[in-house]
């Protein structure tokens, strides 16, 4: 799907994500790999405020950036339910984080990335180059980048999409990413929500998968990289 889509369908995303990772697999890697107690945190391609709602609790501060405004709108309304005060957001091409040098513990970019970093956009490697570049630029001595990307959806075992695989490449071997891949699957409320949001965001392949095997559990792996800044 065209990612200006998620300008105009904020809604049906963010009940699609809820359903994500329903054994919490996620939080618990992102605490092995860095403590974001009292960090001052950025969140790149934010969405509706999935990663950003999770560091949020316990951070010092947390700034949510992305492209769309319509999903940073969403983002907000969960923030301020919260009941957090720690946090703003920016609506911003990742390419020109708006914010000042070293001014980061930790970045996290969920899903995000790879929009602009796939092998059918002809720029993906100076735009790759451009993202790495504003990450070094933000992140303080020490500090430490999370980057989680899909595996495959529909999938018991890491199967990359093939656009995706020299961007995958690209993080490990020239900018020193550690990596691993972690499952995440969906629990969806029906088969039929199932069906219906996969088809609409994972091609009807998939949905017509979902239908025939009448399940709401939808297997999905996440890979997960991450690198901290020389001091």
């Amino acid at each position: 799907m065209n990612d200006d889509v998620y300008e105009h369908i904020s809604t049906p995303y963010e009940l699609l994500v809820s359903k994500e990772d329903y054994t919490n697999n996620i939080p618990a890697v992102l605490a092995e790999i860095a403590d974001f107690t009292n960090k001052d945190v950025v969140d790149l391609g934010a969405g509706t405020g999935r990663l950003t709602c999770m560091a949020a609790s316990s951070c010092n501060s947390i700034v949510a950036v992305d492209a769309a405004a319509n999903m940073l709108k969403v983002t907000a309304s969960k923030l301020a339910a919260m009941g957090l005060r720690n946090w703003k957001t920016s609506v911003a091409d990742l390419r020109q984080i708006p914010l000042e040098d070293q001014s980061a513990d930790m970045i996290i970019a969920g899903w995000s990335i790879c929009y602009m970093s796939s092998s059918g956009n002809q720029d993906w490697q100076e735009n790759l180059n451009q993202v790495m570049k504003e990450i070094d630029r933000v992140l303080r001595p020490g500090g430490t980048v999370i980057i989680l990307e899909t595996m495959g959806t529909g999938n018991t075992v890491p199967t990359p999409p093939d656009y995706l695989i020299p961007y995958f490449k690209r993080l490990e071997e020239q900018y020193g990413f550690a990596h691993k891949a972690i499952r995440t699957d969906y629990k969806f409320d029906s088969v039929e929500q199932a069906e219906q949001l996969c088809r609409d965001f994972f091609g009807d392949e998939l949905g017509d998968r979902i239908k025939g095997e009448k399940t709401n559990i939808v297997p999905e792996c996440t890979g997960i990289w991450w690198r901290n800044k020389s001091v």
